[in-house]
């Protein structure tokens, strides 16, 4: 099957699943495009991550994005774009022309209550795949404490986090490390 057919198939199944927002779908996009068909290491995948986290939209829009320029241009990431989004957008306008019909039905309640923690468990699978890729020293693990607390103990905004531990990694990774001869 030609690559561009791959890559197309591939992100319309990532929209079709993407239930329970970006974060669900972190692990889908992994499996799909670093596993599967190694169109990005593991390692480009975490700056993806990274990257689509700090851009506006969408992180399955954004992943979906730079692989599709990666592999094909400004095109493929057009394309892939697209692709990301077709199904949702389908199923979205269907919702809304039949919501208000079914919105009180106990089989769709049934359906949604289940598929809740199914997505906690996605985000979660999706944060320790993530980890385990980026942090790999004791260093990486104090930023990602020093992150955690700042934005769940006292409710930082996660930007002014992302700038805090930026300057700080800039400063002990530029810095720090290097003059100690760790770095």
């Amino acid at each position: 099957m030609p690559l561009l057919l791959q890559v197309v198939l591939a992100f319309l199944k990532i929209g079709a699943f993407a239930f329970g927002g970006g974060y669900a779908v972190l692990a889908f996009i992994q499996q799909e495009v670093v596993v599967a068909n190694g169109w990005l290491t593991p390692e480009e995948f975490v700056n993806v991550v990274a990257i689509a986290e700090m851009t506006p939209g969408p992180i399955a829009v954004n992943s979906s994005t730079f692989v599709g320029y990666k592999l094909f241009g400004a095109w493929g990431g057009v394309l892939c774009s697209l692709c990301v989004l077709a199904i949702p957008f389908t199923l979205a306008l269907i919702v809304a022309i039949y919501f208000t019909k079914f919105k009180d039905n106990r089989h769709l309640k049934n359906a949604l209550t289940g598929i809740r923690p199914a997505v906690i468990g996605l985000i979660a699978a999706s944060c320790l795949s993530v980890g385990r890729i980026s942090i790999t020293s004791w260093v990486g693990l104090i930023f990602f404490g020093v992150a955690l607390l700042l934005v769940w103990k006292f409710k930082v905004n996660p930007i002014i986090t992302l700038a805090i531990c930026g300057v700080l990694g800039a400063g002990v990774y530029g810095y720090l490390l290097p003059s100690l001869g760790l770095g």
